[in-house]
C-alpha cells in the first residue's frame, strides 16, 4: 500500500493522540509544527544511521586539482541526492581496501585518479522508498519534535521518546541482518579457535 507524508504525519499526531490533519498546509497548528519539522526530521533520521535500503553507489569522474603527487589531489563531486558518505575503498565495496580522502562542502578529495564508485547514504524523499521500520522511527522522531509545542504536556514527549527508542531497536536489529556479513578470520581468532560474523 503506497504511504504519503501526509499518512506518517497523521501516525505522529496519533502517537500524541491528536486528531489527524487534512492536509500538511492546512491552517492548523498541528500542520504547521509537522510541515515545519518533516524535511528536516527525515534528513537527519536518514543520514544518522548506515540504513541498508538508503545506500546507493554512484561512479563519478574525478578532476585533477594540480595540487601534486602524494596529495588527495583528485576531486569528485558527491552525487546530488547525497546525505553523506560511507567510508571509500579502492573497488566501491564496503569490505575492500580503505583509501585516503577527506571531504569537503559537496566535494570528495582523494589521491586515486580516474572513476570513483562512492557508497553513500541517499536523501530519499518519497516514504514508499523506506523500509517500513525506519518509517516507524520517523514518524516517533516526528512527534518527539512536535510533542511540547503542540500539547504542552511533559508526558507526551516520554511517550514519543519511548516510541522512538522501541522503534529505533526494531530498525536496528533488522538493519544489522540486512546488511549481512562476512567471515572474519583474523590470525587471532584462527589462533583461540573460534570464527565470528562481523555486520559488513
Amino acid at each position: 500500500m503506497a504511504i504519503t507524508p501526509l499518512d506518517i504525519a497523521n501516525m505522529a499526531l496519533a502517537v500524541l493522540d491528536e486528531a489527524p490533519i487534512d492536509s500538511l498546509d492546512q491552517d492548523v497548528k498541528a500542520a504547521r509544527l509537522l510541515n515545519l519539522h518533516f524535511d528536516l526530521t527525515r534528513e537527519a533520521e536518514l543520514g544518522r544511521h548506515v540504513w541498508v535500503f538508503a545506500i546507493l553507489a554512484a561512479s563519478v569522474a574525478g578532476a585533477d586539482t594540480g595540487s601534486g603527487n602524494c596529495t588527495l589531489n583528485f576531486a569528485y563531486e558527491l552525487p546530488a541526492d547525497c546525505l553523506r558518505p560511507l567510508p571509500l575503498t579502492a573497488n566501491g565495496e564496503p569490505d575492500g581496501v580503505p583509501i585516503s580522502w577527506r571531504q569537503e562542502a559537496g566535494l570528495i578529495y582523494c589521491d586515486r585518479s580516474g572513476a570513483l564508485i562512492i557508497r553513500y547514504i541517499a536523501n530519499l524523499t518519497d516514504p514508499n522508498d523506506w523500509d517500513a521500520l525506519f518509517t516507524e522511527v520517523l514518524v516517533a522522531a516526528l512527534a518527539i519534535k512536535i510533542a511540547h509545542p503542540l500539547t504542552h504536556k511533559a508526558g507526551m514527549i516520554d511517550i514519543a521518546r519511548s516510541a522512538y527508542d522501541r522503534a529505533l531497536d526494531a530498525a536496528f536489529a533488522a538493519n544489522a541482518i540486512q546488511r549481512g556479513g562476512r567471515l572474519y578470520t583474523g590470525s587471532w581468532a584462527q589462533q583461540r579457535g573460534d570464527f565470528r560474523v562481523s555486520a559488513r
